[in-house]
């Protein structure tokens, strides 16, 4: 006897609720076809990962750098249409924006 019919020979009465299938999870981003670009540069000697190629509105742009920012516990900004973020972490943040649904394209190194 499993337990599903000692939970039926216990509450006789009750009718099981289907549990609703997990739905993929939709982002509020707007998500593009052309992949965005992850590259890695120095500047004044230290490393930067710059994420460029963001086709959607400025403010979900800002959003993601946001986000990004907070999974990887590091600093950044966002100037020109770009996400600069102290530190290579290129592949972190491809898998975080794959994960996302979006495609990417690492460039340099």
């Amino acid at each position: 006897m499993d337990l599903k019919d000692q939970l039926k020979n216990l509450f006789p009465d009750h009718v099981p609720e289907e549990s609703p299938k997990e739905e993929e999870k939709k982002s509020d981003i707007w998500l593009q076809d052309c992949p965005m670009i992850c590259k890695y540069e120095k500047r004044k000697g230290k490393p930067i990962t710059i994420i460029e190629g963001y086709t959607g509105a400025d403010e979900d742009f800002k959003k993601l750098a946001k986000e990004l920012k907070t999974r990887l516990s590091v600093g950044g900004s966002f100037k020109d249409d770009k996400i600069i973020i102290q530190g290579d972490y290129r592949d972190k943040i491809m898998e975080i924006l794959v994960e996302k649904g979006f495609n990417v394209k690492r460039v340099g190194g």
